[in-house]
């Protein structure tokens, strides 16, 4: 770029024509507050529009003797009822594995598993039809948890085992030893807006399908296929969901299929919303882990030997429990350096919903074992955990080998040695722990806790080929642009962000641009949003699109204004060509009359991929997001009772695209994953039927959890890997901050018996589990 052009550029970026990088609120705020935003439940009905539910099963296993609907079809409304039978094309919505019927067949394998579909006027009469059928069972026995699963090698896919050095030998040779076992629960993704589908049928045997879902592909395929349609008969279409967490990235599937057949068998619009109740009987959730662990150390705390054992309640089909556990595995390590490992992996086939994503996806499952094992050595050594976790973090460059996986990437950008140490400062976290100490030593029933614990998570799809984007960029000729991408919305602010891409790259206002909902018939083949690359991937596809365009439009300019087209600059709404200046909007208008395409696609694959899913290495991951945060609670010892007292929370979003909505993202992100380890308990009673199966029952945190004290910041950091602008993911990998809230919970246990003890605590944490720790830790020391 010559001197002019530079000029015109430092002009520009003076004008603060840039849009990456700035604080602009999310593009459906103002539509959110008013009530306006058009969720798929609020699109005006079709005439004709019907409503469906589903009958579910009241068995958690059995054979399926008889199946009378009659009285289902005689309830005031209905207008039909069907089986398994009446699906035309494939009974499946399997998202990997071929296992997981949209309607029950000869057998139902889990509470809550629909047998029927019942088409009424309107929601009200169709859910209360679908309560009359009268079925008989032959009841036969069930499997409910992870380790009876284990025992009984009831695996919906085969064992996972990852081995790194050799150890045996190294336990052999290690100074300390210590074994156990945890339990950590599942959570389920309780988005504000329920699963829902609206299908619409079409001329020549189509379907159009409005469906709340982070997989629109997924959902064309399940439909296509249930009907035994082509892809191409089939659209579907997502212009924004109240909440997906995962929920929505498979198991959308059923309710899209369900309400497909039934359209398209009717040749009428037909509307499938499933009530919280239902919902939560017929989803899966995240999945719970059992673990046993055996770990070698040293006097300084340095890990030399790891052994683990991770189960989890998979439900009753493989859904995605593979990548789950695989994920599960990759995380294990956290932010340390693990030289000889063995740690196995096992997805139990259970007589419950089948398991699915949730915002970390076996990530958080995996990293929470070795944070609570590095707390019990730090206990054990009478040393600071934040001291026993610097000693075993990742080396810096190539510092002695120490920053390879164990699943053989390299960690390049290892910044949690900085990350920490600056928060460590910031949050004063040496003096604080003094503090604690001198309260708990006077006061025998409220005992304080404080922890920090570092995240290190991985970004991309294990699956390589996921890691794909498309997308569209139209400007028209009054200036504006219209962007599709293959992301979906579901309050992550994936729209203004890659709104702000496009309008940066084009040098005009994030006003100009404006994102179309995801559609199946624009941007084909997509990925799930999931996996923290909605941005990175989209981002990316975008911002080749409109690249395309500021070339096509560059090259137009020069010829127009008579410079080199490295002189043509746009910025603030402006194109500077040479020494002439004119409008975007006007120079768009004159390329359209010189017949200049104004519209381009776009594309992006992540490079430096690679894994083999059979010797679980390679490089799965494009680069790593970091984070550490800082909990203090407080514990009252005779009731259970705690409060969150006060957050540090440091991110590394990289150079990020938009500070705002980032620092929001870690905020929900840190509030969920306490969710998880505190309050959120599922219970399935010994029949099989999830008795936590709405608000009144499951307890996720509201305004008064949060701490009053909330300080998020973000770490100055560029990413050096080529992501869109140096930026880094902020979906998921802040949900692991909160595990100092759990292991700060421990520490205030642990002061009970003078930090000897090493708490028994399970997750979640809940009154009854800290006071089961807190006894244990009382019996333990009076021993």
């Amino acid at each position: 770029m010559n001197s002019k052009s530079e000029a015109f550029m430092t002009l520009g970026a003076a004008k603060g024509w840039s849009e990456v990088g700035q604080n602009h609120p999310h593009e459906s705020a103002i539509l959110h507050v008013l009530g306006e935003a058009t969720y798929t439940d609020d699109i005006p009905e079709a005439q004709g529009t019907l409503h469906a539910a589903l009958g579910l099963s009241t068995k958690a296993h059995a054979r399926l003797l008889s199946i009378d609907l009659e009285p289902v079809k005689a309830m005031p409304g209905v207008v039909a009822v069907y089986t398994y039978k009446d699906i035309p094309g494939t009974n499946d919505c399997g998202p990997i594995i071929h296992d997981d019927p949209i309607l029950a067949e000869e057998k139902v394998e889990y509470v809550g598993q629909p047998i029927f579909i019942v088409v009424a006027e309107t929601h009200d009469q169709a859910r209360h039809a679908a309560r009359k059928a009268d079925i008989q069972y032959e009841e036969l026995p069930a499997i409910l948890t992870p380790e009876a699963a284990r025992d009984a090698e009831s695996f919906v896919v085969p064992p996972m085992r990852l081995q790194r050095g050799n150890a045996e030998e190294a336990f052999r040779h290690s100074k300390n030893f210590l074994k156990g076992k945890l339990h950590v629960g599942g959570q389920e993704q309780f988005y504000l807006e329920g699963q829902i589908s609206y299908a619409l049928p079409k001329e020549g045997k189509g379907m159009h399908v409005y469906c709340s879902t982070q997989h629109p592909t997924e959902m064309q395929h399940v439909v296509a296929h249930a009907l035994h349609y082509p892809s191409h008969a089939v659209v579907i279409e997502c212009r924004r969901m109240g909440g997906g967490f995962g929920g929505k990235e498979s198991q959308s599937a059923l309710w899209a299929a369900c309400a497909a057949v039934s359209a398209a068998t009717l040749k009428r619009p037909v509307k499938l919303r499933a009530d919280r109740d239902d919902d939560m009987m017929v989803t899966g959730k995240r999945h719970c882990f059992y673990y046993e662990y055996e770990m070698g150390y040293d006097d300084n705390g340095l890990i030399t030997a790891a052994r683990v054992q991770m189960v989890t309640r998979a439900g009753f089909s493989a859904d995605l429990s593979a990548p789950v556990a695989t994920r599960a595995i990759c995380h294990f390590d956290n932010t340390y350096y693990l030289s000889d490992v063995d740690i196995r992996a096992m997805a139990g086939k259970t007589n419950t919903q089948s398991n699915t994503a949730f915002r970390g996806f076996g990530g958080p499952q995996g990293a929470i074992a070795i944070e609570y094992i590095v707390d019990e050595i730090a206990r054990n050594l009478g040393k600071d955990a934040l001291d026993v976790r610097k000693v075993n973090f990742y080396g810096r460059n190539d510092e002695e080998g120490r920053n390879y996986t164990q699943y053989g990437q390299k960690v390049v950008d290892n910044v949690i040695h900085d990350l920490v140490g600056q928060l460590e400062n910031e949050s004063a976290y040496r003096a604080r722990r003094e503090a604690i100490d001198k309260f708990n030593a006077t006061s025998p029933v409220l005992k304080k806790g404080l922890a920090l614990t570092p995240v290190k998570f991985g970004i991309a799809f294990n699956v390589t080929h996921f890691n794909q984007a498309g997308a569209l960029v139209h400007i028209y000729t009054d200036g504006s642009v219209l962007v599709n991408h293959g992301g979906t919305e579901m309050g992550q602010g994936i729209n203004t962000k890659v709104c702000q891409v496009v309008a940066h790259e084009l040098g005009i206002p994030l006003a100009r641009v404006r994102a179309s909902a995801t559609d199946t018939s624009k941007v084909a083949n997509t990925s799930a949003t999931a996996a923290s690359t909605g941005a990175d991937l989209n981002g990316k596809a975008a911002q080749d699109a409109a690249a395309t365009l500021n070339k096509r439009l560059r090259a137009f300019a020069a010829a127009t204004y008579n410079c080199d087209p490295d002189e043509v600059v746009f910025a603030n709404d402006v194109v500077y060509a040479g020494g002439a200046t004119v409008g975007f909007p006007d120079l768009v208008q004159k390329a359209y009359l010189a017949r200049v395409q104004l519209w381009s696609d776009g594309f992006y694959a992540t490079p430096g991929l690679s894994w083999d899913r059979e010797k679980m290495n390679g490089n799965p991951f494009g680069y790593f997001a970091y984070g550490a945060s800082v909990s203090e609670v407080i514990v009252d010892t005779l009731t259970g009772e705690w409060k969150l007292l006060k957050v540090n929370a440091l991110y590394d979003a990289g150079n990020s695209l938009n500070p705002a909505i980032d620092v929001g993202q870690v905020e929900g992100a840190f509030i969920q994953g306490m969710g998880w380890l505190t309050t959120e308990e599922l219970w399935w009673n010994k029949a099989g039927k999830l008795m936590t199966h709405a608000p009144s029952t499951y307890k996720i945190p509201g305004v008064s959890d949060c701490p009053e004290d909330f300080d998020v910041r973000l770490f100055k950091n560029r990413n050096a890997f080529d992501s869109i602008h140096r930026s880094k993911a902020v979906g998921e990998p802040p949900l692991l901050l909160p595990f100092s809230v759990f292991l700060a919970i421990r520490n205030a246990i642990a002061s009970v018996g003078g930090h000897k003890i090493n708490p028994p605590l399970r997750a979640p944490a809940t009154s009854e589990a800290i006071l089961d720790a807190v006894e244990a830790v009382r019996e333990q020391a009076a021993a």
